[in-house]
């Protein structure tokens, strides 16, 4: 199945199935047509898989990056910029990132940044990767300020992702990618039992056709793309405060089921959403079993200190929340109220 990103010339397909990874040859060959070269951006972890059998019909080399957050950092970048120019890449070669979603946002940010701008295709290797991360040119790596705060917009000329290789992944790993889809799950109006009734590989599309046609209307994150924050003021918050400890104890998507029950609760004390609307989300999240408590050993001052340098935020707290008439951007919300709902939602059992 493929799914396009409506971007008139920068347009693209994020191609979908059981077995699609064998496409990237014909891709590059149809999309990057003067391409000689290519450098693919993996992990040691996923190059030794059995399924990381790829043929791109162009001279590649392979170049390993650390897995997980532990990629998206600056030295990384520089590092992985410096290879590219190492190989010989021109402008019309490119970059393969295969992996999740930490590898290709850092692949994306190389690709964006070298000789200003070359190719790349994303072949995504977990949930959160083919729902969410792959798709729509979001790149960049982490700085101690805060997530993804170094970056570009800079679109794929492609997107692979692959079902059959989710089914190498750790089961945490599997389950925490699950929290992107709850989240579109959510934006697409779906309960728990409409979630239930959907087969994987229906929810994973679902997912993906909410990306690819929200990115096809908002590139850049002037309106609608923002929804797809949903959950992440605080997961980023999060992940931030795990940066800064030196922990490695939450997924992305584990963050953003947290996000997503906390941006509830925060709904309803502003009275756009009620207790049903409340229970709804955390059904949702309760039968993909993740977590929707934030652990004990990241404060509520720092987290909130946190959430401001979030990147919707203009020097205040601001929120994707849900509300009467759908899901909107609420900005200035009070830091007291949000401190208080915070604490209460930390103390419930």
């Amino acid at each position: 199945m493929k799914f396009r990103v409506d971007l008139d010339a920068r347009g693209y397909e994020v191609h979908v199935g059981h077995g699609t990874r064998a496409l990237l040859e014909s891709i590059i060959r149809d999309r990057a047509p003067r391409a000689q070269r290519a450098v693919i951006v993996t992990s040691p972890q996923l190059r030794v898989l059995p399924w990381f059998d790829f043929v791109t019909g162009v001279e590649a080399d392979v170049v390993e990056v650390p897995d997980g957050e532990r990629a998206k950092t600056p030295a990384t970048f520089v590092e992985l910029v410096e290879t590219l120019a190492q190989r010989g890449l021109s402008r019309d070669d490119l970059v393969v990132a295969i992996g999740g979603g930490a590898i290709t946002d850092l692949a994306g940010f190389a690709a964006a940044s070298y000789l200003r701008g070359i190719d790349f295709v994303n072949v995504a290797t977990s949930v959160a990767g083919q729902v969410d991360a792959a798709i729509g040119g979001k790149t960049g790596v982490n700085l101690a300020a805060g997530k993804n705060l170094l970056g570009a917009f800079h679109q794929p000329i492609a997107v692979v992702c692959d079902l059959d290789v989710l089914e190498t992944l750790p089961p945490r790993d599997f389950r925490a990618g699950m929290g992107e889809v709850v989240k579109c799950a959510l934006l697409e109006g779906l309960d728990g039992e409409g979630l239930r009734s959907m087969s994987f590989d229906a929810q994973v599309e679902l997912a993906i056709a909410l990306k690819a046609r929200v990115v096809s209307g908002d590139e850049r994150e002037g309106s609608t793309r923002a929804l797809l924050n949903y959950g992440h003021t605080l997961a980023h918050a999060l992940e931030r405060a795990s940066i800064a400890q030196g922990r490695d104890d939450l997924r992305h998507g584990e963050a953003v089921a947290i996000g997503l029950a906390f941006a509830a609760r925060l709904a309803r004390a502003l009275g756009r959403l009620n207790d049903a609307g409340v229970a709804v989300h955390d059904e949702m999240l309760a039968s993909v079993n993740l977590p929707t408590r934030v652990p004990d050993h990241y404060d509520t001052l720092d987290l909130l200190e946190a959430m401001k340098h979030d990147k919707k935020a203009h020097h205040d707290l601001t929120f994707v929340l849900a509300g009467p008439e759908g899901f909107s951007v609420v900005r200035g919300v009070d830091t007291e109220l949000v401190r208080h709902e915070l604490e209460q939602f930390r103390g419930e059992s």
